[in-house]
């Protein structure tokens, strides 16, 4: 992973929501090949893949 300015987010979720993100980050695990998988990397695909997901449904919003 490139060097990358980090700012550390601390949050309280639900019990039910960091048990999904185990589940999450056991798949990634076991369907990726990257090796050990944490759960701060797991949350910044999501994001990153949510992002780029609503800034291409804006623009298809916007040609009609």
């Amino acid at each position: 992973m490139p060097e990358q300015q980090r700012v550390q987010l601390n949050l309280r979720v639900t019990k039910e929501t960091i048990q999904k993100l185990d589940e999450i980050v056991e798949y990634y695990q076991k369907n990726t090949k990257f090796g050990r998988v944490y759960k701060g990397d797991v949350l910044v695909d999501i994001i990153d893949k949510a992002h780029a997901s609503m800034l291409k449904q804006s623009r298809f919003n916007k040609q009609y």
